[in-house]
């Protein structure tokens, strides 16, 4: 998912936090655990899953009750309410993320490390295919309105457009900067941050090109997207711990909020009106839109260090997020400069979150 500055691109699929913050960070996720939370959420679960491979995004499949969970070389699939292994999707190397293209009956999941989308099925989780998008397949999604599925390729700059039914490539769109998370807007339009300029890019998949681009500053390097659909609200969470917040039919910055250290996933409750960024510092920022242009931090909540991505489910209006324990980190050498921390073993757990 996102590339905080000490991690290779190599190593993509998890990200701590910049070496340059990451004592301040510690120091408030250890203020954090002091205190009580803040806010309408609160963790009422903590549930273990184990397992090897550190992780990425989290995919919540609301037709079937079952969490998506990449995890480096595999995709899990796990009951959300006992933590319970469904199933596993192999054959991944650099797992990022998932899309569910209902209507085909089949999901697809990025393999970043070798540029490919596994096409898989829904109801087995058998791999059908293995499609090439392009280096470093990251974030992706399904659009129902133009029926593609699209990646996001960080290293290559690009959006690779792909046939839901046949898995076929129909298009690869250049992007102009490094590609995160991407949205769509349900009109057949997808928006998508862009690391490096700190942009927001409209992107038609069907035919096949950029639209519009607009700036997010004092945005930095935004990661994690949501969207308000009815608003036409962009929520961009931003490595300098703000939240962009911008109109997608003016194509403008409408206003901003801070939100904790190391965000990688944002999310949007239209029914709350709550909006959602999950960062690594070991916190979830809550902010509430009181009007499209009026915005507020109304909580935030403690989670665990390292708990950086989440799913939110619109029906229950749970959040979940995932992250293990950390053992030391180990010396720099030539080869790995900035090392990450090491995990210790059957660890790794789902949290839960609920008003």
């Amino acid at each position: 998912m996102t590339h905080a500055p000490e991690c290779t691109r190599a190593t993509r699929w998890f990200h701590p936090l910049r070496a340059a913050t990451l004592a301040v960070a510690l120091h408030a996720s250890s203020a954090i655990a002091q205190t009580p939370d803040t806010g309408p959420y609160r963790v009422t679960r903590a549930i273990t899953l184990g397992g090897d491979g550190r992780w990425d995004y989290v995919t919540i499949d609301s037709a079937n009750h079952r969490l998506f969970i990449a995890r480096q070389t595999r995709v899990m699939v796990v009951d959300p309410d006992s933590g319970k292994l469904l199933g596993e999707i192999p054959g991944l190397d650099g797992a990022h993320g998932v899309a569910l293209a209902y209507p085909t009956g089949h999901g697809f999941a990025t393999s970043g490390h070798d540029g490919s989308v596994v096409m898989f099925d829904l109801r087995t989780l058998r791999v059908v295919r293995r499609i090439h998008a392009d280096d470093d397949a990251d974030a992706i999604l399904y659009d129902p309105a133009s029926r593609r599925v699209v990646s996001f390729n960080g290293d290559a700059n690009t959006a690779s457009v792909i046939q839901p039914d046949s898995g076929r490539l129909l298009a690869t769109i250049p992007l102009g900067g490094e590609p995160e998370f991407g949205v769509a807007a349900g009109d057949g339009r997808l928006y998508a941050n862009i690391v490096d300029s700190a942009q927001v890019v409209e992107i038609d998949p069907t035919a096949g090109r950029v639209v519009r681009r607009w700036p997010l500053a004092p945005c930095e390097e935004p990661t994690g997207l949501a969207i308000d659909r009815v608003h036409h609200l962009l929520f961009s969470g931003c490595r300098n711990k703000l939240m962009a917040i911008s109109n997608y039919q003016a194509g403008r910055l409408v206003g901003q909020v801070p939100i904790g250290g190391g965000v990688d996933g944002d999310a949007f409750d239209p029914a709350t009106q709550l909006a959602f960024s999950s960062n690594g510092e070991g916190t979830i920022t809550v902010v509430h839109e009181d009007s499209p242009t009026r915005f507020q931090v109304v909580g935030t909540v403690a989670t665990r260090r390292g708990a950086r991505t989440m799913a939110l489910d619109e029906r229950t209006h749970r959040i979940y997020t995932v992250t293990a324990a950390f053992g030391p980190t180990p010396a720099a050498t030539a080869a790995e400069p900035r090392p990450r921390p090491s995990l210790v073993p059957g660890t790794f757990a789902l949290l839960v979150l609920e008003r």
